[in-house]
């Protein structure tokens, strides 16, 4: 028997959420943005995983579990490059990169302590002003202070 292991293999996900590409440096951001730490079912992180196209790179498989697309979708604001993976029965049924909508509404607070957003009950409005890629962060800008902000320094709601 041949002891000599190469990679070390992570147990195949029956049902559920690959998220793959995901930078290094948002993993955690991105753990808890989907509030997995609540998660009843298996979670499984990788973190400073070889990537030829990161360098590094981080993934998150979740079982038996499924996100809606407009959660997923805000993943873009860290990841712009995440691929999403929805697994049944061992099998990718369906693959795709996240997709970052043109404006966040209540999902991201405003650093700006002055912003109306952080002095009246109300929500907050980013608009996309950079979308991001493996080099840079996407961009983000209030709405109502024209503040901006990178995706990564984000703080969420």
């Amino acid at each position: 028997m041949n002891t000599d292991k190469k990679e070390l293999a992570v147990a195949a996900l029956r049902n559920g959420t690959v998220i793959d590409h995901i930078p290094s440096e948002a993993l955690f951001n991105a753990v808890r943005f989907l509030n997995l730490e609540s998660q009843p079912n298996a979670v499984t992180i990788g973190y400073n995983l070889a990537s030829k196209k990161l360098g590094r790179k981080g993934i998150i498989k979740v079982a038996d579990t499924f996100f809606d697309d407009s959660v997923l979708n805000r993943i873009a604001i860290i990841a712009p490059n995440a691929v999403v993976n929805t697994i049944r029965d061992f099998e990718v049924m369906d693959k795709k990169r996240v997709a970052l909508p043109d404006s966040l509404v209540d999902i991201v607070r405003c650093n700006n302590p002055k912003c109306i957003t952080n002095n009246e009950p109300m929500a907050t409005r980013f608009d996309v002003t950079d979308r991001g890629d493996e080099t840079h962060d996407v961009k983000l800008r209030c709405h109502y202070c024209n503040h901006t902000v990178d995706g990564r320094h984000a703080h969420f709601k």
